[in-house]
């Protein structure tokens, strides 16, 4: 049997953060449940920082990594 090669053309991505509203419009989930899972480690496509001397976060969700996990790519406009 010969072996066929699937290639996949790669979307380019900017590396700008996915904001938080747009990931949980696109999962279809509320924007506190998208923090949380970042938080708690459950979503793998983002990291939560916490601010110095606050209990506020700082959240990244890489565009590379959201688009491995929901197949959605980030453009940099909301939708």
């Amino acid at each position: 049997m010969q072996d066929k090669k699937v290639y996949l053309e790669m979307p380019k991505f900017t590396g700008e953060n996915v904001p938080v509203a747009v990931a949980a419009k696109v999962m279809k989930k509320d924007q506190q449940y998208i923090r949380q899972g970042i938080i708690q480690g459950f979503l793998p496509f983002g990291v939560a920082f916490k601010k110095e001397g606050s209990s506020q976060y700082d959240y990244y969700i890489s565009p590379l990594k959201f688009w491995q996990e929901t197949g959605y790519v980030y453009e940099g406009t909301e939708t």
